[in-house]
């Protein structure tokens, strides 16, 4: 399948190698361009250097490292504070309200495909006028 170049790319961090395939082929199938990062710090990293490259964030809360979900989040808000993330996390669900974070999505692990488009597709397009 030839990849689209006009199709909205997402930023996802997600440090296990079987998640990383289910939303690497859901976001395809779902016409996004999907951008696979193991680490905050790498993910931190792609954001400041390709402002404007990046539409949304899938971000697993959990990561290896020393930055978990939460702070690379925090991150894209003060690159762009209308960033719209989709939080996914097996264990972190109940402390999404108390983080406060506007034009965001919280998806409980195991979630469906069909969830994590939904998600994507409704912060992208929250905001932007009819056409």
């Amino acid at each position: 399948m030839a990849l689209n170049q006009d199709a909205p790319t997402v930023l996802v961090i997600e440090d296990e190698d079987g998640i990383q395939g289910v939303i690497e082929d859901t976001l395809t199938d779902g016409g996004f361009s999907p951008a696979i990062t193991p680490s905050g710090e790498e993910a931190v990293t792609l954001l400041r250097g390709h402002k404007g490259k990046y539409q949304a964030l899938v971000t697993d809360i959990s990561l290896r490292g020393r930055m978990d979900g939460w702070a690379v989040a925090q991150h894209a808000r003060e690159i762009d504070p209308d960033f719209p993330i989709i939080y996914i996390s097996g264990a972190n669900v109940a402390d999404w309200p108390s983080k406060g974070v506007p034009n965001s999505i919280m998806l409980q692990k195991p979630f469906a495909p069909a969830q994590l488009l939904t998600a994507v597709s409704q912060l992208l397009n929250i905001g932007k006028p009819p056409s």
